[in-house]
Protein backbone atom coordinates (compact mmCIF):
# COMPACT_ATOMS: atom_id res chain seq x y z
CA UNK A 1 0.00 0.00 0.00
CA UNK A 2 3.20 2.55 0.63
CA UNK A 3 4.79 1.75 -2.35
CA UNK A 4 1.46 2.47 -4.37
CA UNK A 5 1.28 5.53 -2.63
CA UNK A 6 5.01 6.53 -2.80
CA UNK A 7 4.41 5.72 -6.77
CA UNK A 8 1.32 7.83 -7.39
CA UNK A 9 2.92 11.07 -5.68
CA UNK A 10 6.17 10.69 -8.21
CA UNK A 11 3.95 10.20 -10.76
CA UNK A 12 1.93 13.61 -9.92
CA UNK A 13 5.49 15.65 -9.46
CA UNK A 14 6.86 14.06 -12.71
CA UNK A 15 3.79 15.59 -14.24
CA UNK A 16 4.10 19.10 -12.55
CA UNK A 17 7.87 19.15 -13.99
CA UNK A 18 6.89 17.98 -17.26
CA UNK A 19 4.36 20.70 -17.58
CA UNK A 20 7.10 23.57 -16.53
CA UNK A 21 9.43 21.91 -19.18
CA UNK A 22 6.75 21.86 -21.56
CA UNK A 23 6.27 25.16 -21.88
CA UNK A 24 9.92 26.22 -22.57
CA UNK A 25 10.36 27.51 -18.89
CA UNK A 26 8.12 30.67 -19.37
CA UNK A 27 8.14 33.88 -21.36
CA UNK A 28 9.40 36.80 -18.96
CA UNK A 29 8.37 40.56 -20.02
CA UNK A 30 11.41 42.41 -21.46
CA UNK A 31 9.65 45.67 -22.09
CA UNK A 32 7.30 45.88 -19.22
CA UNK A 33 3.88 44.07 -21.13
CA UNK A 34 2.36 41.19 -20.65
CA UNK A 35 2.95 38.02 -22.01
CA UNK A 36 1.37 34.67 -24.08
CA UNK A 37 2.91 31.97 -25.90
CA UNK A 38 1.22 30.31 -28.79
CA UNK A 39 2.70 28.18 -31.86
CA UNK A 40 5.82 27.98 -29.35
CA UNK A 41 6.53 31.55 -29.88
CA UNK A 42 6.54 34.29 -26.67
CA UNK A 43 4.47 37.38 -27.25
CA UNK A 44 4.62 40.73 -25.41
CA UNK A 45 1.96 43.07 -25.45
CA UNK A 46 3.56 46.78 -24.74
CA UNK A 47 1.57 49.96 -24.35
CA UNK A 48 2.65 52.84 -26.57
CA UNK A 49 1.96 56.58 -26.57
CA UNK A 50 0.01 55.88 -30.07
CA UNK A 51 -1.44 52.50 -29.73
CA UNK A 52 0.30 49.03 -28.97
CA UNK A 53 3.45 47.03 -29.81
CA UNK A 54 4.43 43.02 -29.86
CA UNK A 55 7.88 42.15 -29.53
CA UNK A 56 8.18 38.21 -30.40
CA UNK A 57 10.46 35.90 -28.74
CA UNK A 58 11.78 32.16 -30.24
CA UNK A 59 12.48 30.13 -27.33
CA UNK A 60 14.26 33.39 -25.34
CA UNK A 61 15.70 35.49 -28.25
CA UNK A 62 13.67 38.09 -29.78
CA UNK A 63 12.63 37.13 -33.17
CA UNK A 64 12.18 39.95 -36.02
CA UNK A 65 8.63 39.82 -37.02
CA UNK A 66 9.50 40.05 -40.66
CA UNK A 67 6.86 39.64 -43.34
CA UNK A 68 4.27 39.19 -40.22
CA UNK A 69 0.70 41.07 -40.61
CA UNK A 70 -2.35 41.22 -38.17
CA UNK A 71 -4.84 43.00 -36.29
CA UNK A 72 -5.29 43.58 -33.24
CA UNK A 73 -8.64 43.55 -31.29
CA UNK A 74 -9.04 45.30 -27.48
CA UNK A 75 -11.81 44.32 -25.52
CA UNK A 76 -12.70 47.21 -22.72
CA UNK A 77 -15.88 46.25 -20.94
CA UNK A 78 -18.33 47.02 -23.70
CA UNK A 79 -16.06 49.28 -25.55
CA UNK A 80 -14.06 47.38 -28.87
CA UNK A 81 -11.34 48.82 -30.84
CA UNK A 82 -9.26 47.22 -33.59
CA UNK A 83 -6.01 48.55 -35.75
CA UNK A 84 -3.70 46.71 -38.75
CA UNK A 85 -0.83 45.36 -36.77
CA UNK A 86 2.04 46.32 -39.10
CA UNK A 87 5.85 45.59 -38.94
CA UNK A 88 8.08 48.73 -37.18
CA UNK A 89 11.54 47.16 -36.44
CA UNK A 90 12.08 44.36 -34.03
CA UNK A 91 8.29 44.39 -33.17
CA UNK A 92 4.47 44.82 -34.65
CA UNK A 93 2.80 48.01 -34.01
CA UNK A 94 -1.20 49.09 -34.15
CA UNK A 95 -1.69 52.65 -33.93
CA UNK A 96 -5.27 54.48 -32.55
CA UNK A 97 -5.86 51.75 -29.60
CA UNK A 98 -6.01 51.91 -25.65
CA UNK A 99 -4.79 49.34 -23.26
CA UNK A 100 -6.43 50.02 -20.43
CA UNK A 101 -6.40 47.39 -16.69
CA UNK A 102 -8.38 44.21 -17.43
CA UNK A 103 -9.01 44.93 -21.13
CA UNK A 104 -8.95 41.50 -23.34
CA UNK A 105 -6.78 41.76 -26.23
CA UNK A 106 -6.48 39.34 -29.01
CA UNK A 107 -3.64 39.52 -32.13
CA UNK A 108 -4.94 37.58 -35.08
CA UNK A 109 -1.58 37.52 -36.64
CA UNK A 110 -0.36 35.70 -39.93
CA UNK A 111 2.68 34.49 -40.35
CA UNK A 112 5.11 34.97 -44.35
CA UNK A 113 4.41 31.22 -44.56
CA UNK A 114 0.81 31.95 -44.08
CA UNK A 115 0.11 30.32 -40.85
CA UNK A 116 -2.60 32.06 -38.50
CA UNK A 117 -1.60 32.61 -34.79
CA UNK A 118 -3.94 33.86 -32.37
CA UNK A 119 -2.25 35.44 -29.34
CA UNK A 120 -4.51 36.47 -26.05
CA UNK A 121 -3.72 38.73 -23.41
CA UNK A 122 -5.39 40.12 -20.24
CA UNK A 123 -3.55 43.78 -19.73
CA UNK A 124 -2.50 44.26 -16.28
Amino acid sequence: MMKKLFSVVVLGLSALSFNAAFAHGGVKAKHGGVVAMASDLGFELVGTPTGAAIYVEDHGKPMAPTGMTGKLTVLNGAEKSEAELAVAGDKLEAKGVKLAAGAKVVAALTTPAKKAITVRFTVK
